[in-house]
């Protein structure tokens, strides 16, 4: 190891597969009342956000998560004009759904303290957070989509992987609330774990869950730098809209990994999973 760099942080995963992030300082270790936040600077990777001892972001490449996200349920959406972020409090996808003509944008967030965290060390958003069309609310996204009453095009969510704090955001009860949240034609599409090489039962009962509400559920997955490889993310369809094919993009936006050519082969997934899908 190189003398200036001190000490190393390690982001495990349930299936004993971890990795190792060489770091050269931490800036901020702050315990709020939802969740630990570390965020600490490393050479290969710049900043890195750590939630409760997991990996959630890397500064050199997060738009490589983000994008992926976001823009394979917006792009197919024949009309998307409102959205709804649940989670996302780093910014970075409330970012990337403004990149569109969208009239609207509604992020609701458990943790306002990240917020501020991200506000002020992370700068992911960009403007996004001060962006005319945002609304921002602190409040459990659980909690809120039980009572909201206005429909939205496209619902994304952008939390941690299923644990105590967000295990109900994988829930068939939860989908079905998505759903009657969602217009005629809607897109959701939400974070879904490790994927099917290192969390493949996570990946199926997400999945499962999902089949049982929306007209059409896919899988899609991308290689996400700075983690292991094969996150995956699984969008719900409402309505009759192809999201395999997208149309022509007019509007022009800055990008740096989704593309029309890199959606059209995000669904294919290896033989034997679609094999393992069919029988759930």
């Amino acid at each position: 190891m190189q003398k200036n760099l001190n000490m190393t942080m390690v982001d495990w995963y349930s299936e004993g597969i971890g990795l190792c992030y060489v770091v050269e300082k931490k800036i901020l270790e702050k315990q709020t009342k939802y969740q630990k936040i570390e965020i600490c600077i490393s050479k290969q990777f710049g900043k890195l956000l750590f939630i409760d001892g997991n990996l959630q972001s890397v500064e050199k490449f997060e738009e490589n998560y983000h994008e992926i996200l976001v823009h394979p349920a917006i792009f197919p959406h024949p009309d998307c004009k409102k959205v709804l972020i649940i989670g996302g409090g780093e910014g970075a996808t409330l970012r990337e759904v403004l990149k569109h003509p969208v009239e609207k944008t509604k992020m609701v967030d458990i943790d306002g303290e990240m917020i501020e965290i991200a506000k002020n060390y992370l700068k992911y958003d960009r403007g996004a957070f001060c962006d005319k069309r945002t609304e921002l609310i602190i409040d459990d996204g659980v909690k809120f989509i039980k009572k909201e009453e206005e429909i939205y095009d496209v619902i994304i969510v952008d939390a941690t992987d299923p644990s105590n704090n967000s295990h109900y955001l994988y829930t068939t009860d939860f989908y079905i609330k998505v759903f009657l949240r969602l217009n005629k034609f809607g897109i959701f599409t939400t974070y879904a774990g490790g994927g099917y090489y290192f969390q493949p039962e996570i990946l199926k009962m997400i999945y499962k869950n999902m089949k049982n509400v929306f007209d059409m559920v896919k899988i899609y997955s991308f290689p996400i730098a700075g983690f292991l490889p094969g996150f995956s993310f699984i969008i719900g369809v409402k309505g009759n809209i192809n999201i395999e094919n997208i149309p022509e993009i007019k509007t022009k936006i800055e990008l740096k990994y989704y593309s029309p050519e890199i959606h059209h082969h995000l669904f294919v997934l290896p033989y034997y999973f679609e094999k393992e899908l069919k029988i759930l």
